[in-house]
């Protein structure tokens, strides 16, 4: 560990350890390091679609484990999980023991599914199962929810890597952007999921170990052993976890655990871009054993996030940075709860001393980075595969070499329409409307679970062609229900569950639908 002799030698070392410039090479050799893993696994597939399509179901399982963490976790969770303590405490290990049970249901109910009709994009099934008109609007409401999604999480990573690194430099946010999307692409083209898998699963750990070395680093700071940790963060009152009392609460515990159960099915399950790399493993066995692996995986991984959050704000406390019970920077200016590592990690007291070691900054920015380019990677690599497959149908058109200059020409349009998305966000510059896209993208979620729910567990045939009015209708009925909850429910407020109610309208559409069938061919 690095004594500072006195809070001038501290403030020299950290502006020389901060140097954009030095962060800047350091950040481009974490991606020489992913490149090289790129290009190696993709040396022997080059070009082939299979492997970029399905990694040639040759991953290996425990691999791809260790990847979906790293893309399930965004940089918008690397930054707001630890400040979101302070308002939900350990509330949110509720919602993870919901997905550990969610993940039950995808090995055990869909994996079997799609692996037995062996499918590039798992869409496929609702066109075998329903007809056209259901597997389009299926493949649409996925790419609205991915575009959306992602861009919306790029753009709160770049926004926060343009304050904290590249305005020092004159970087403008329009080549930050650029730069981002061109990283992203270069890494995945040639590969597909065959590269994601392995690029992913070092991202992961370098998410995981700067997590752990900024808690070893804050823990430092504050002069607290092993011991001193655990008790401090068993005493505080932020570590409550459990909430049976009131149903009302977005903290009750049934509340959060079904929605991190359906949440889970909905966004993991039938999301291609999660359920891509799965079904890359090299057969359903593996490929079980690595989703329980990984969802076991969360519980640890969030965890450490939270007990980070109790340390930031303890620390925050111990510096001063409260004013009337309300966080605030040196300034007395209020700090948003998402703000709060950020500007420990990254800021200085009045006297240009570094609040935490300077290596704790460099940790922040490299964790962001690798939590930020896991998602992103992997999301414009499914994005491509299901306008290739599902929208464009070029698998069914012509031979492979046509299949993989369309896929190819699709790949470069996704990166540049998800740059565009991003630096629209910042044009808008809005924080509500922000808010309001993780809402839609989170409507888009209730159709698809719907659709499978009905197609799985009920045999009554439907009217396709009624399929996509029935998938937009349910959430503008849910939109209703849910701005009105309050008055027509005796203050009861809608909150996740309303994915649950998303699905159930939407399959209780399709049951309708089919009524006239099953009636005609009685």
């Amino acid at each position: 560990m690095i004594v500072f002799n006195s809070r001038y030698t501290a403030a020299v070392f950290y502006y020389v350890v901060m140097s954009p410039i030095l962060i800047l090479f350091i950040i481009f050799l974490y991606f020489a390091m992913i490149f090289a893993v790129s290009v190696y696994t993709s040396r022997k597939s080059g070009n082939d679609n299979k492997a970029f399509f399905t990694g040639s179901r040759q991953s290996p399982w425990y691999i791809v484990a260790i990847a979906m963490i790293g893309t399930s976790i965004s940089g918008v969770t690397f930054i707001s999980v630890p400040g979101m303590v302070a308002g939900s405490q350990f509330s949110y290990i509720q919602m993870v023991l919901g997905f550990v049970a969610g993940y039950f249901a995808i090995a055990y109910v869909l994996l079997p599914l799609y692996y037995k009709l062996n499918l590039q994009s798992i869409y496929t099934y609702l066109d075998q199962r329903f007809g056209h008109g259901s597997y389009r609007i299926g493949a649409v409401f996925f790419l609205i929810s991915k575009f959306l999604g992602c861009g919306v999480r790029m753009y709160l990573t770049a926004i926060v890597l343009q304050l904290v690194l590249f305005n020092q430099i004159g970087v403008p946010f329009a080549l930050n952007v650029a730069v981002t999307m061109i990283i992203v692409w270069l890494y995945t083209f040639r590969g597909g999921v065959k590269t994601l898998v392995w690029t992913d699963m070092l991202q992961t750990l370098s998410l995981i170990a700067a997590v752990v070395l900024c808690i070893y680093f804050v823990c430092q700071q504050m002069g607290l052993d092993l011991s001193s940790l655990c008790s401090s963060i068993a005493s505080s009152e932020m570590s409550d976890t459990w909430f049976f009392s009131d149903y009302n609460d977005k903290r009750f515990f049934f509340k959060q655990f079904l929605a991190g159960m359906f949440t889970t099915i909905a966004m993991t399950g039938l999301d291609q871009d999660m359920m891509q790399k799965n079904l890359s493993c090299r057969n359903l066995k593996d490929a079980q054993k690595n989703v329980i692996s990984y969802g076991f995986g969360f519980l640890p991984v969030n965890l450490l996030f939270l007990a980070l959050g109790i340390l930031l704000y303890n620390y925050a406390a111990q510096l001063g940075l409260f004013t009337n019970g309300a966080l605030t920077d040196i300034q007395g200016n209020a700090l948003k709860s998402d703000e709060l590592f950020p500007y420990l990690a990254t800021a200085t007291n009045a006297d240009g001393v570094p609040f935490l070691p300077a290596a704790v900054g460099v940790l922040f920015i490299l964790g962001l980075v690798a939590a930020a380019f896991s998602s992103a990677g992997s999301a414009v690599t499914a994005l491509t595969t299901s306008v290739t497959i599902d929208i464009l149908r070029a698998d069914k058109k012509g031979n492979d070499e046509s299949l993989r200059r369309t896929r190819q020409k699709v790949h470069i349009i996704n990166a540049l329409v998800m740059g565009v998305i991003i630096y629209l966000f910042k044009a808008i510059g809005s924080t509500s409307v922000i808010e309001a896209v993780y809402v839609v993208a989170s409507y888009t979620y209730g159709p698809l679970l719907g659709l499978y729910f009905y197609g799985l567990y009920s045999k009554r045939p439907v009217r396709d062609r009624l399929v996509p009015f029935i998938c937009i209708l349910s959430p503008l009925i849910c939109l209703v229900i849910s701005l009105n909850s309050e008055a027509w429910f005796n203050g009861y407020k809608m909150g996740y569950e309303l994915l649950l109610l998303n699905g159930a309208i939407t399959a209780l559409g399709l049951w309708m639908s089919g009524v006239g069938i099953q009636k005609s061919a009685e």
